[in-house]
């Protein structure tokens, strides 16, 4: 019996024993694990201005992260950017972090470091206990160039002649290459686009002054290169004000009646407004949901002129409305809205064949609420034009027109009270006049003869 007893507590012991060292054994084989942790770096720039602010991630799924350095590397001379230990979970658990983001700024100025070339180093190691339990670790550099100078700005054009609510031209020329370039006019900025024919890093800046926009409007050429440095530079001006038609519009019920149909989805949730509240609805704030789509669409134009020669107006047509006319509408005599006309109404017989202005691309083919049926060519580098109202619309987005190419006819879609197209131009984000744009000695003037002196073989008719 005693025996017995003293056999089953050797093989409880053996058995305890065994677990002991299978637990120990895969205790071990987790903790000495070999699999490296991961590291990513998000730079939002190969170049380092005044200040770059990145942010590394390191993770490891298994032993969890134990310790993180980044340091910079110039001219032999090592600076430590950001060292973190992790904490640990006890001798047999690892790392208590699996995961974690680190921002770290870089100021070459306060850490002492001159512009030039760098390496930007990362270490991350885990908990694991491989390497005498220093763990597994992961290197990766990056080459940085610190670059704290701004670029310099040249003006080459010389007259700026602008029309309030017109358009202007500056070329310009800039020290290095820079991501933003453009010319910036009373807060409204305006991108500069290549003019690789006339030479490295020259840009051709069509600009614009809103309806709104006086004498008092500041002007000037920015440019921010790749480290982000910024620079400014300004340039001789003369704005020309002008005085815009004032107009009034009788607004009634059978003209409210007879479009209300056509803004039916726009309308949806409006049922217990009145006839005269839906209209101001769609007269206010469809209008201004219709510029926003609008003016946006300049963002996809393409980076160089498609246009040639003066632009056509609609053939045989008379104007009934000017662009930037100030309107008051009244209902019953009684004033109850005041909005501007962008634009202008070219009028001939009902459904007219409306031709395209100049060479383009079609940017959009739709409906845009108070403008009905409306085309948007883009000529390139910002400039676009507009054609609205139109009860047909002949072309699709992305087809290319030459200029007199018909897009579609007039018509009465939109807000129009009678057959008519509204036509408009804009540059970038901003409408202007377009009685510019169909004057040659004005394009030639004040366009075709700044792009001459850098391209003197140019011809345009």
């Amino acid at each position: 019996m005693k025996n017995k007893k003293k056999h089953t507590k050797l093989w409880v012991a053996l058995f305890a024993s065994l677990v002991a060292v299978a637990v120990a054994a895969v205790v071990i084989m987790v903790r000495m694990e070999g699999e490296k942790p991961s590291l990513t770096l998000d730079l939002p720039s190969a170049s380092i201005g005044s200040s770059l602010e990145i942010t590394i991630s390191a993770t490891d799924a298994r032993s969890g992260l134990r310790r993180i350095w980044v340091g910079l590397l110039k001219d032999g001379k090592e600076v430590v950017l950001h060292e973190q230990s992790f904490p640990a979970a006890g001798l047999w658990g690892g790392g208590k972090i699996h995961e974690g983001a680190v921002p770290v700024k870089i100021a070459p100025a306060k850490l002492g470091l001159s512009d030039g070339e760098a390496v930007l180093r990362m270490v991350v190691w885990d908990y694991s206990w491989r390497h005498w339990w220093q763990g597994n670790r992961t290197y990766l550099e990056k080459k940085l160039v610190i670059d704290t100078r701004p670029p310099e700005i040249a003006v080459i054009s010389r007259a700026h002649n602008v029309n309030q609510g017109g358009t202007g031209l500056v070329v310009f020329q800039t020290s290095e290459a820079c991501p933003q370039k453009g010319v910036m006019v009373g807060g409204n900025f305006f991108p500069g686009h290549a003019f690789a024919a006339a030479g490295k890093n020259i840009y051709l800046a069509f600009f614009a002054l809103g309806y709104q926009q006086g004498p008092q409007t500041e002007i000037f050429v920015t440019a921010s290169d790749c480290a982000g440095n910024a620079a400014k530079a300004g340039f001789n001006y003369h704005i020309r004000r002008k005085k815009f038609r004032k107009d009034r519009i009788n607004i009634t019920d059978r003209f409210i009646n007879r479009k209300l149909p056509e803004f039916s989805a726009a309308l949806s949730g409006a049922g217990n407004l009145t006839a005269v509240e839906k209209f101001l609805k769609i007269n206010r704030a469809l209008r201004q949901a219709n510029y926003r789509q609008l003016t946006v669409l300049g963002q996809e134009t393409a980076d160089k002129m498609l246009w040639r020669g003066a632009f056509l107006r609609l053939p045989k047509s008379a104007s009934r409305a000017r662009f930037a006319d100030h309107r008051t509408y009244l209902y019953k005599g009684r004033p109850i809205d005041k909005q501007v006309h962008l634009g202008i109404d070219l009028a001939s017989v009902a459904h007219s064949l409306v031709p395209a202005a100049n060479d383009g691309v079609v940017l959009f083919a739709g409906t845009v609420g108070i403008y009905g049926k409306t085309v948007v060519l883009d000529h390139g580098c910002g400039l676009l034009s507009m054609y609205s109202h139109l009860s047909k619309i002949s072309v699709k987005a992305g087809a290319r027109m030459a200029r007199g190419d018909i897009l579609g006819r007039t018509g009465t879609t939109g807000l129009a009270g009678g057959d008519h197209l509204h036509y408009g131009m804009l540059v970038h984000n901003t409408f202007v006049n377009p009685v510019e744009w169909w004057d040659l000695h004005w394009i030639k003037d004040n366009v075709l003869s700044k792009i001459k002196m850098l391209k003197p073989g140019l011809q345009q008719e």
